[in-house]
């Protein structure tokens, strides 16, 4: 398929392009024909990096500061956006810098703060973007989640119970806006050598013990890539899924088999 069928005109709208697997997402992207928008919470030189991989890449790239827990800027970003060209996808890759409690140990300051983070910041995201999406003849919804839906992580409750819930939302989403050209799929990832992991390890909550209990369960012995995330969830984003909604593809080395 040429780079020019890839995807209907328009710009990808990448929240958090800025980390691991949002990096490998917008290269991937561009490579495959489609300009980029990109946003980041906090790390401003990261993002001009990015934006910088991209425009490398012949595609025309932007970055802005968002934080999807604030209504009031999700609703003026993304229509700013809109107004000014059409979005043919919107990717949610954004998420909590979270710790590892066990659920008996949650507090509900922190289950209140990372639940308006991700799950309300994700419904920010749809209730701004989806009237445009329908505006402008369709488009997609790709949620980067986790592989823990198919098999419980112990301590990982912060990532696998907001995203529990957003999967109800997109399949919603996927049953409900179909009719007007809109699809909507997740990309479940197990442990990928990126973002949270990364910082993890080095802070010692992850060690060899934890490692070797993990790989136990895997079907390939290794860690995910940022790469292969973005391949997944560009795929789900490109006209050669155009029949497909509703779903999730597990990027996890068979983790949930």
């Amino acid at each position: 398929m040429e780079k020019s069928q890839e995807f209907p005109g328009g710009v990808a709208l990448v929240i958090g392009g800025s980390g691991g697997n949002g990096e490998a997402i917008c290269h991937r992207f561009a490579e495959s024909g489609s300009d980029v928008i990109l946003t980041y919470h906090r790390n401003a030189q990261r993002a001009q990096q990015v934006v910088a991989q991209v425009q490398a890449l012949g595609r025309h790239a932007e970055a802005h500061q968002l934080s999807i827990g604030d209504e009031a800027a999700v609703q003026s970003l993304i229509a700013g956006i809109a107004a000014k060209q059409r979005i043919h996808t919107v990717v949610i890759a954004a998420g909590s810098d979270i710790s590892q409690p066990l659920i008996r140990d949650l507090t509900p300051g922190d289950w209140k703060k990372v639940i308006d983070a991700d799950l309300n910041g994700f419904f920010n995201v749809v209730h701004a973007s989806l009237p445009h999406l329908k505006a402008q003849g369709g488009g997609s919804y790709v949620h980067i989640s986790s592989a823990g839906l198919h098999r419980w992580p112990e301590g990982d409750v912060l990532s696998v119970a907001p995203k529990a819930a957003i999967e109800s939302l997109i399949k919603g989403i996927a049953k409900e806006e179909g009719r007007f050209g809109i699809r909507a799929n997740s990309v479940a990832i197990g442990v990928i050598e990126a973002g949270i992991f990364l910082r993890l390890w080095e802070d010692g909550t992850f060690d060899e013990k934890w490692a070797q209990a993990v790989q136990k369960n895997l079907c390939v012995k290794r860690w995910g890539k940022p790469q292969e995330v973005a391949n997944a969830a560009v795929f789900l984003a490109s006209n050669r899924a155009l029949y497909t909604t509703g779903q999730i593809i597990s990027v996890d080395g068979g983790y949930g088999v």
